[in-house]
């Protein structure tokens, strides 16, 4: 059973997150919150598998409260989808960076948003890769450091930066082992390896990291 906190400012989003997740066989909605500071709360009282966070909330925002969960060692089995009105959204972005592992629009159809749950609760993908890849590629690039420069790939086996290259394109850890002929214990192995030595809490902050880095380099527009 995959528990579930849901925090938005707005009382119609929120209830209407709680009715279809609450409606499914395998999830359970625990507790929701109506901004960051509550949402922390809950985290801290009821340590969910996923929490569904509304970025832009009064007093403590999505981005903080973010922040103050990822940063919990109580809660590093919690996971964390920001939830947006925009797409590529700057704000969207710190969040992953500040620990989220993915976002969704707030008006995503109800079978996608079940799916993102799910996907990341079992932490082997990506929710929507190709768009989580350009939003990571379209902020990220500013703060990149010249290629082959940082230190953070020093520890990192050539393997290693393989998996890494192939996380950062959004492919799962099936697809990863398919190209890379080896099996998905094994890549498995990889990404817990690449999570810590990189200091990483999950595969959106290793794409991140794969593009500050620039491991792998933002496409020409």
């Amino acid at each position: 059973m995959i528990s579930i906190v849901v925090a938005d400012d707005q009382t119609l989003v929120r209830r209407g997150f709680v009715s279809i997740l609450d409606s499914i066989a395998d999830m359970t909605v625990v507790a929701d919150a109506a901004d960051g500071g509550q949402a922390v709360a809950a985290a801290r009282r009821r340590r969910p598998d996923v929490m569904l966070m509304d970025v832009q909330m009064p007093g403590i925002d999505g981005i903080e409260a973010t922040r103050r969960i990822t940063a919990d060692p109580n809660l590093h089995r919690t996971r964390i989808i920001i939830l947006t009105t925009f797409d590529l959204d700057e704000y969207v972005h710190d969040a992953l960076r500040a620990g989220a592992s993915g976002f969704l629009l707030k008006d995503t159809l109800p079978d996608d948003l079940i799916r993102a749950v799910r996907v990341v609760a079992a932490g082997d993908a990506l929710i929507a890769p190709s768009i989580t890849r350009r939003l990571i590629e379209q902020f990220s690039v500013t703060s990149a450091t010249p290629a082959g420069s940082d230190e953070r790939l020093s520890a990192l086996t050539q393997r290693e930066r393989e998996v890494l290259q192939l996380v950062a394109q959004g492919l799962s850890n099936h697809e990863i082992a398919d190209t890379l002929h080896l099996g998905t214990a094994t890549i498995k192995t990889h990404i817990g390896r690449l999570l810590m030595k990189l200091v990483a809490r999950d595969r959106a902050q290793l794409v991140v990291t794969a593009y500050e880095t620039r491991l792998v380099e933002p496409k020409p527009r």
